[in-house]
C-alpha cells in the first residue's frame, strides 16, 4: 500500500477512478457488465464523520474497488455531525444505523472509522453469525491487539443484533470511550466477539492530528456502569435530526444533530 500516493489523491481523480459506483455510493454485482451475479450478501457501511475530508476521499478510493471485489451489494452511508458542538460519534452512528436500517434492505452494518484502510481483500465485509470485529491489526499499533475487548475501528454487526445490543451509548461526548462500550455491551449481551485471522485483518491508519478525548475520569465511570446501563442507553434514548440528505456520486450524506452535551457533563470533563 502506498499511501503517500493516496495522500495526493484530489476529489475529481477519485470521481473519475470510480465512476461505475452508484449515486450514493451504491453497487451490485447485478450490475456487472461482464459476468452480472447475486450479491454475496447486503451491506450499509456507515462512516462516522467530522472535518476529515482529505481521509474521506482516500478512505473512499480504496474502500469501493475492495467491496465491489468482495461481490457485495453494498451503500456506503456518510453520517456527519452538525455544528461545532462537541462530537459523539456514538450518537452519530446510531442516526445512521436508523437511516440507513430504513432506506435499504441491507441486513449487514460496518461501523468504520474514516481513517483506516484494510490492507486484504479476504477480510470480508460481511455478518457473520456473532459480532465481527475486522480491524484486529493496525500499523500504528504494531498490528497489536491491544485487549480483547476492542471493537473500535471497523465493526460488523447484523442490524438484529444491533437492535438487541441497543446501539452504541450516547454518553460519550468527545473522542473516544464509545467502542470500548460497545465490546461490554456485547459481552453483557450474551453475544461473542469474533474476529478474523489476524493475518487478513491488518489495516493502515491515515496520519491525523489526535482530537482531544474525553477525560479519563468521565470515561472510567461511564465504562465502569456499561454492563448494567445497555438497556437504557443507547438506539431507544437517541435524540437526533436529519437536516439533510444528499446522495452524492460515492456516498449518501446524512447530515444529523445529535444536540450538545449536558451541562454536568461539561463541568465534570473541564476538572
Amino acid at each position: 500500500m502506498d499511501v503517500e500516493t493516496l495522500e495526493r489523491l484530489q476529489l475529481g481523480d477519485v470521481l473519475e477512478q470510480l465512476k461505475w459506483v452508484s449515486p450514493g455510493g451504491r453497487w451490485s454485482p447485478t450490475q456487472d457488465p461482464d459476468s452480472p451475479c447475486l450479491p454475496r450478501h447486503k451491506v450499509a457501511v456507515v462512516l462516522p464523520y467530522r472535518d476529515r475530508l482529505h481521509h474521506l476521499v482516500i478512505l473512499l478510493s480504496w474502500l469501493h474497488p475492495i467491496l465491489r471485489r468482495q461481490q457485495l451489494e453494498y451503500t456506503v452511508y456518510v453520517a456527519e455531525q452538525a455544528g461545532n458542538a462537541t462530537f459523539n460519534k456514538g450518537s452519530i452512528m446510531n442516526a445512521g444505523f436508523l437511516e440507513a436500517w430504513q432506506r435499504s434492505d441491507a441486513t449487514c452494518f460496518v461501523f468504520h472509522d474514516v481513517d483506516l484502510l484494510p490492507e486484504d481483500d479476504r477480510n470480508m465485509y460481511s455478518c457473520p453469525p456473532q459480532p465481527r470485529h475486522l480491524s484486529v491489526g493496525v500499523d500504528t499499533l504494531g498490528y497489536k491487539l491491544p485487549y480483547f475487548l476492542l471493537v473500535g475501528g471497523v465493526l460488523s454487526v447484523r442490524g438484529d443484533q444491533f437492535l438487541q445490543l441497543n446501539g452504541y451509548s450516547n454518553m460519550y461526548w468527545g473522542w473516544g470511550g464509545e467502542d470500548d462500550d460497545m465490546g461490554y455491551r456485547i459481552k453483557q449481551s450474551g453475544l461473542s466477539i469474533t474476529r478474523p485471522p489476524y493475518h487478513l485483518a491488518k489495516y493502515t491508519m491515515i496520519r491525523h492530528l489526535k482530537r482531544r478525548p474525553l477525560t479519563w475520569k468521565v470515561r472510567g465511570k461511564l465504562l465502569r456502569t456499561s454492563g448494567r446501563r445497555y438497556r437504557l442507553d443507547g438506539l431507544n434514548t437517541l435524540h437526533y435530526s436529519l437536516l439533510a440528505l444528499h446522495r452524492h456520486p460515492l456516498f449518501t450524506h446524512l447530515l444529523l444533530d445529535v444536540g450538545t452535551p449536558p451541562e454536568n457533563l461539561v463541568k465534570l470533563d473541564a476538572h
